[in-house]
Formats: C-alpha cells, structure tokens, sequence
C-alpha cells in the first residue's frame, strides 16, 4: 500500500488528484465535550423514517484556472456529489462538491425537477460548503437534520447519498475503525481530525450524511485508492467549527499557532540537555513563523507541556473528547481571534503565556487554492504571476519532482527562507509571449522575482509600479538568488505592449495596468 497521505482521494465525480501533507503547525476552533458528544434525540424512530427525503443530488458545471497564462480556463467539466438539509433551510456538503462552478442544481430522490442553487459559505480548509435553494417550495417535505456526537470505535454508521449518480439515496453501513488526525485531500495540505469508517464510500457519497441513532455523526468525503472499503467522513467537531464559524455572516476559516515541532522528548538524553523535569513531557519547538502570533513567545527548544487544560505527551497527545488524539485539537476548539494558555520549559525554567489563535498562513501556502480568479500583470509579452501550489501544478500528476529544482526548494522551506517582513507573497515570471521586444527571455520562465528597476516586489501589486520607472532606459528584473537579469529597452516594450496583448488576446487588467 502506499503511504497514507498519497492516496487519499475526495469523492466527487471528478478527476483524482494526489493528495499531499506538510506538517507545519497547529490547527484550530471551538466546541465544548458537552456538545460533541451530545445524546440520541428523544424520539429516534420518526426521524430516521423521514430523514432520507433531506439527503439531496448536487449537480455542479465546474471550470478551473489555468495558472500559467490565467486569462484562459480549463474545459468545462460537471461532477455530482451529495449533501443534506440542515436548519434554516440550508444544505451541508463538501467544499468539492461545488468548487471553482459555474452553475449548481440540486434535485431530491426519485423526482426529476432540478432546482437551481447558490453558495452561501465554503471553507475549503474543512472541505464543507453551506448551500441553499431559493425556491422556498424546494424544503417543504423535508426535514432539518440534526448533528450528534463522536462515534465511538466499533459502533456502527450509515452512509447516506447518491454515488455514482442515481435516482434513489443509496444507504452502505460499516463499523468504525479510527478517530485520529489526518490529511484533507481538497487543499491537500490542511489537517484536521478524520473519522475512517469501512461503510462503502464510493464516488457521488461526498457530502453526504454519515447517521447513527437518528443523528448526523460525519460528513462523507474522501476514501483510500489503494484499499477496499476504507472512507473517511468529517467529524462534528470540525461541522460545529465552520457552522460557529459563519454565525457572524464570514468565515475565516481553521487557525493555529504559527510554530514547527518535533517529537524529540523520547530521548531522555535530549530531556536533559534541554533541563526538562523528570517526568514531564511535551514537544520540542523548532522555529515560529514569521509574523506569527507566537513568533515573540516561543524560542527554539522550548518544550511545549501543557494547552489549556490538557497535557501534552511525548508523542504530541492529549486526553480530550474521552479519547487520545493529536495536541492540534485543543487549539481546534476555538475559532480564530481566541485565546489559549500554554505551559512550557525553556532551560529547565516553567514558564506560562496566554497567545492568540489566528490563520498564520506561510508567504507561499502549501494548500490548493479554489474559487478566486489568478491575478496576473503582462507586460511586453512578460507574464507574471503569485507563485501558488496551484501554480506549480502546471508541471502535471508528478509536479513535485518536475518542477525545476529552486521552486521544489523555495515551495518545501519558504517557511524558514523568507526573513522579509513586508513579503505578502513570491511574484514569478509565469509565461513569455514570444515578441522581437522580449527576444531571448524565454529562459527566466519560472525563476522568481526579487526586484523590478531597483524596487523590491513583495506582491503582484508591487509590479506596475515597478515597471513604470526604468533605469536609463532599460526594464531591468532581477531574480532570487542572483543570476543574469532580465533586461528589456524600455520604450521597445512599451511600444509593443498593446500590440502583444491584442496578439495573444489578453484582457486587460485596469486594476494592475492602471499604473503603467
């Protein structure tokens, strides 16, 4: 079998995608034991006879990006998925389900009228969306599903939804095998907790309810490739996160603390030389994140012991829910903004500090964006673009090893290389349309920006600017880690500009061009 976090797949009828984890720091959000672990409801019966009229078809038309040259789109393509009705007239599913679309319908069981819909709220770090059908006649005979608790170990489920299409909801029941942290194959970099279940989990279940005793316990969504009958679903926890997430009418998503650890403290030779106390454990700090919310707090080889109420073992675990899972649930209790305490040594002293929750994303994300057009900058035929995961996917199925070798570098350790305060993000020269006013620069495709006419681009928007001011008559740009310039006549580019952007039929861009 191959490793677990090369083939979990999301379970949409869409094309498979490898999906990849990075361990970088501690996820987050906020929900108390009382409510994960909230009992069957009084009368069971009624509901699980209605309930099957709530789980619902998601048909979406989907059109990616092409990141290279982002003025153009990928084919059209139509996947379908599952989801089901929740309170206030809305539909949980999962963020894949309705990804980068252009058009969604939904339609009930055995009916063939097709109702239109719109997403309210996506967040694609959990992999769910809340949708909702305008057409108010769409909800009269169904009935508003309620969420549970954590199934236990060995307890049975059901899988509702409609794989592989269909007419009528399919039901799979399994036993549950596992509760533990795991990878999100839709931005295949985000981890949270994960509930693996061996009910059939088949192409179509996405989204769909996962029931036991009358009561949501998960959310279908991704399975292994490589093994039979293995799926996982989305626990309730991360479901009461994003559901809390939304109440104020914007999501903001999964955070964590912003540092890098390891599980150093086996070594009882490492424990001493780091003065820890007998019989205190924890993980060790590597580095913080520039810009965190605890890059002033924690300092390398710190031991970090105990979050809130929970201690912290050896291998980066605490007691919570009833159950033994990863440390990154304590901070997944609460949302962004919200504070936690946090005990650790450092030299053998304890020390406490209470530190804040917040996104604390790297310069370059290691997660798959969606839904937000790719912003570019042309000029004189030169392309420029954010340097994203998504990006680097145009190198195929085997972009981490294609990629020419200083993206591979710069995407695997941007979190320790970039010491630049101001840096929003990397800005690469993406593409070259081949014009006699950049002759010859076709081989700096892919190398990324460091500065433009002597002014250091920290983001995309610094490049107009940039561009407007030549030295002596020459467009010069310079690129991390030195090397050859790039270097154009400066009134040549701006006379063949307008000219290259008709040629390749680029639009333009007035919000990037305003300054050129």
């Amino acid at each position: 079998m191959k490793k677990f976090h090369h083939v979990l797949l999301s379970l949409a009828r869409r094309p498979n995608t490898l999906a990849m984890t990075m361990v970088l720091c501690v996820f987050s959000t906020g929900i108390s034991a009382q409510s994960v672990f909230e009992g069957p409801p009084a009368d069971v019966g009624s509901v699980v006879q209605t309930f099957e009229k709530s789980v619902v078809m998601i048909r979406s038309v989907t059109q990616d990006f092409d990141y290279a040259t982002p003025w153009k789109q990928e084919p059209m393509s139509q996947g379908v998925g599952s989801g089901f009705v929740i309170e206030g007239n809305r539909i949980l599913t999962n963020a894949h389900n309705i990804s980068n679309n252009k058009y969604i319908e939904i339609k009930k069981q055995n009916l063939p009228k097709r109702y239109p819909a719109i997403v309210m709220y996506v967040g694609h770090d959990c992999d769910l969306a809340i949708l909702t059908v305008l057409d108010k006649e769409f909800f009269a005979d169904t009935v508003a599903l309620s969420i549970g608790g954590i199934p236990e170990v060995n307890s049975t489920v059901q899988t509702y939804g409609f794989p592989v299409g269909g007419r009528a909801v399919s039901v799979t029941e399994g036993v549950v095998s596992r509760v533990q942290a795991g990878a999100y194959s839709h931005t295949q970099a985000d981890s949270h907790l994960v509930v693996q279940t061996d009910a059939a989990i088949n192409p179509g279940n996405s989204g769909g309810p996962v029931i036991q005793a009358g009561k949501v316990v998960g959310v279908a969504f991704q399975g292994l490739r490589d093994a039979d009958n293995i799926g996982y679903m989305i626990p309730v926890t991360i479901i009461r996160h994003f559901l809390e997430d939304i109440e104020d009418g914007t999501y903001d998503g999964f955070g964590s603390l912003g540092f890098t650890y390891f599980r150093g403290m086996h070594n009882p030779s490492f424990a001493e030389y780091l003065n820890v106390p007998p019989g205190r454990q924890g993980i060790v700090v590597m580095s913080t994140m520039l810009n965190s919310s605890v890059e002033k707090v924690f300092q390398a080889n710190d031991v970090i012991s105990r979050m809130d109420e929970f201690d912290i073992d050896n291998d980066g675990m605490i007691n919570i829910y009833g159950q033994t899972l990863d440390m990154g649930e304590a901070i997944e209790r609460k949302q962004i903004g919200r504070e936690m305490d946090v005990t650790y040594y450092r030299d053998g002293k304890e020390m406490t500090a209470r530190v804040r929750i917040a996104l604390n994303r790297p310069v370059l994300d290691y997660s798959r964006q969606y839904d937000i057009p790719p912003r570019y900058c042309v000029f004189a035929g030169l392309t420029f673009v954010p340097l994203s995961r998504n990006y680097l996917e145009i190198w195929g199925r085997n972009w981490l090893t294609d990629m020419p070798h200083h993206l591979r570098y710069l995407f695997h350790n941007s979190f320790y290389l970039n010491k630049d305060r101001q840096r929003k993000e990397y800005v690469v020269l993406s593409e070259v349309l081949p014009d006699e006013a950049n002759a010859y620069c076709g081989d700096f495709k892919g190398m990324v920006l460091e500065s433009i006419n002597g002014q250091t681009v920290h983001r995309l928007e610094d490049v107009p600017g940039a561009l407007a001011e030549p030295q002596r008559g020459y467009c010069v740009i310079k690129f991390i880690n030195g090397g050859t310039p790039l270097i154009l006549d400066n009134e040549q580019a701006v006379q063949r500009h307008q000219d290259i952007l008709k040629k390749y039929n680029v639009p333009a861009q007035a919000n990037l061009e305003e300054n050129m």
